[in-house]
């Protein structure tokens, strides 16, 4: 089966095709070669000569093309053979069903305020010609007229603008809590019909106008806070399933079919062509590849991977082909089960009401026990202005000022806070965040970096530590490592630079590159001396070595990160107790705690145990603030109360994260929380 006809499956191609409410299907495509005017034009016209198609989007900058076709006339393999015909390969993009029903909210907040305002306009046109006396308002036929007409406007406003109102007050009610919905549908409700009541009456007082602004200015206030949460959110709902629908298995007879990527079983012998996106855990039959696995490590450069080990899926192939025996498939690769631990952790959060959610319940309850008391009093007294009074208490008194407020308030609070370097996913994290009392940090990269001990650099063969400085410099541009960034930056005031060139990563090993017309090796002294039986330093030293021996040693120690005793000061003053949480040996983490005077420590803790100490914390009434910036940091992101990612880390970190310190500015922090 080649490739296009895999998309025949019903079950695989349910994770890409949206069906839109016209019963039409629309794909959304990530086509690389998208680069040339001519061939988008060429592109264009070759979808569009295919039966059924519709409408054909096409954004050059981001490689994508969107396409919408009725279903009964093309499929999605003819689609896709079409774009293979033009020379744009294209690859289908899983279906994101959480965008899908933020744009549809969305769309229906914004009709619903459409309809609002036109017809508000209306009403108060009317209304207006009342008050201002430009009729004779003694005449009750034409008195009537316009009572009747302002009747007739506010019908949409009251059957289809208000109906959020309506359902979140019956929501309210089903979950047996107060909330701001339900004053405000029974006074929508109360007064549109006492309203009807006088106009069917001829005489009495109507509140057609009053009722028209109250839900339009209500809706105005919804759409704030609504396009507020779709900016905040669209990093926060970052799909990190990066791993590819299709896989090329190897039959027993050696020839290549395509099947499903969930299809993979362990043992099963893959094909990933050059370019293409490693579909499951497996270990590597080729010589070596190099590899791009920004997505797990956040390492930027290139990655090599020799033969027997493991290639991640999610990563990308950049030299190759490759073949690899499937390790795990699916659910059970090592990035599926980093989300889904994450996933499930944020799933377990303690669930607690927000501050002023409690206070608007506090607040509904007492204006309903007022209207009832209201209602009761005038019983007694006059009966005829009992419902009424209770009508003007409930309108009067009505929580508007929460309804438009509340998104005012958190529009400026997402200003305010990204003008500081703060970006936030999750506005909800701004109570809690108010609520922390304590403060979980991982350590390398968050609170420490790594910085280089020039009194102590060990050089062989004569060389003198600034040349080889400036050598290992040379290689360790070429990685985004915390140790290969406290190198760059030791060497940026020497004179002369050198350049690598065929520069090649080794995940947990080093950089190989020629440097100055001989090959060189920095990184552990297994990788620089692969003949070497010298143990590898506790401090995690670095060697630099060529093809005959070591050349020099760097020490490094570390250093905390230069706003963190600002922001750890910070949070002290507000009463947050700090606590260290690291992979790291207990002596480089007692090290570093001890000058940031941080008391309370955990070393060499795997992302369960981060976990489980974050739970330890919960469980004794704290209210956790988690704050990392790697992948093993991901479940307890996603597990405490409130988290800070950093932009600078890694992107399942960032999806799990409420906050995001924008150019790994820690004293945004501070501000956040104050």
């Amino acid at each position: 089966m080649n490739a296009t006809a895999a998309w025949a499956r019903p079950g695989l191609a349910a994770q890409v095709l949206r069906t839109r409410r016209d019963g039409c299907s629309e794909v959304a495509l990530r086509v690389p070669s998208l680069d040339d005017p001519r061939r988008v034009l060429h592109l264009e016209q070759a979808i569009h000569t295919l039966p059924g198609v519709q409408r054909v989007a096409i954004d050059v900058t981001a490689r994508r093309v969107r396409v919408v076709w009725d279903a009964r006339h093309t499929s999605l393999p003819r689609l896709l053979d079409a774009f293979a015909h033009a020379r744009c390969e294209a690859q289908p993009l899983r279906h994101d069903r959480i965008d899908d029903e933020r744009a549809r909210a969305m769309r229906d907040a914004l009709k619903r305020l459409l309809v609002a305002g036109m017809c508000a306009m209306q009403v108060m046109s009317y209304a207006l010609v009342l008050y201002l006396g430009a009729v004779d308002i003694e005449d009750a036929s034409t008195r009537g007229l316009f009572r009747w007409l302002g009747l007739i406007s506010a019908l949409p406003i009251v059957g289809y603008s208000a109906i959020p109102f309506y359902t979140g007050a019956v929501r309210e009610l089903r979950e047996r809590r107060l909330g701001i919905h339900l004053p405000v549908a029974l006074a929508v409700v109360l007064v549109f019909f006492a309203s009807v009541f006088a106009t069917l009456r001829g005489h009495g007082e109507i509140y057609f106008d009053s009722i028209s602004m109250f839900v339009f200015l209500l809706l105005v206030a919804r759409h704030v806070e609504l396009r507020a949460r779709q900016r905040s959110g669209a990093l926060g709902d970052a799909s990190i399933d990066a791993t590819p629908l299709l896989a090329q298995r190897r039959s027993a007879d050696g020839r290549l079919e395509t099947v499903a990527a969930m299809e993979l079983a362990p043992g099963d012998r893959v094909h990933v062509a050059e370019g293409a996106t490693v579909p499951a855990d497996g270990l590597l039959e080729n010589a070596w590849v190099q590899v791009d696995e920004a997505l797990l490590s956040g390492e930027s450069r290139p990655v090599r991977r020799q033969r027997g080990e493991r290639l991640i899926a999610g990563s990308v192939l950049l030299t190759g082909p490759a073949e690899l025996t499937v390790e795990h498939g699916g659910d059970a690769t090592a990035l599926a089960k980093l989300d889904a631990l994450g996933r499930r952790a944020r799933e377990a959060r303690c669930v607690t009401t927000p501050p002023a959610d409690r206070a608007i319940a506090r607040f509904v309850a007492r204006v309903l026990l007022l209207t009832a008391l209201t209602a009761l009093g005038w019983l007694l007294v006059d009966p005829a202005r009992a419902f009424e009074s209770a009508v003007a208490v409930l309108v009067v008194a009505c929580p508007c000022a929460f309804a438009l407020t509340r998104p005012a308030a958190l529009s400026c609070a997402l200003g305010a806070l990204s003008q500081h370097g703060v970006l936030v996913t999750d506005d909800a994290a701004l109570d809690t965040l108010a609520r922390v009392d304590t403060a979980l940090f991982d350590k390398t990269g968050t609170l420490g970096v790594p910085t280089l001990d020039r009194e102590h650099i060990d050089t062989r063969r004569d060389l003198t530590p600034a040349e080889a400085l400036s050598l290992a410099a040379a290689l360790a541009r070429e990685s985004t490592h915390p140790l290969a960034h406290a190198l760059t930056n030791a060497a940026s005031d020497e004179a002369a630079l050198l350049h690598a060139h065929q520069a090649q990563v080794s995940a947990g090993g080093g950089i190989e590159a020629i440097v100055d017309g001989r090959r060189l090796r920095l990184g552990r002294v297994g990788f620089a001396l692969a003949d070497s039986n010298e143990p590898d330093a506790a401090d995690g030293a670095l060697w630099l070595a060529d093809d005959q021996s070591a050349l020099a040693i760097f020490h490094f120690d570390e250093q905390p990160r230069a706003d963190a005793p600002r922001m750890l000061e910070t949070l002290h003053a507000e009463g947050i107790r700090s606590v260290i949480a690291s992979g790291d040996t207990a002596g480089r983490v007692s090290a570093l705690a001890t000058q940031l005077g941080i008391d309370t420590w955990h070393a060499r803790q795997s992302p369960a145990d981060k976990l489980v100490r974050l739970h330890h914390l919960q469980q004794d009434g704290r209210i956790v603030l988690a704050v990392g910036d790697g992948s093993n940091d991901a479940p307890i992101l996603a597990g405490a109360d409130v988290s800070a990612g950093l932009s600078s880390g890694t992107a399942l970190a960032q999806a799990h994260a409420d906050l995001l310190l924008l150019d790994g500015h820690l004293d945004g922090l501070a501000t956040a929380h104050t």
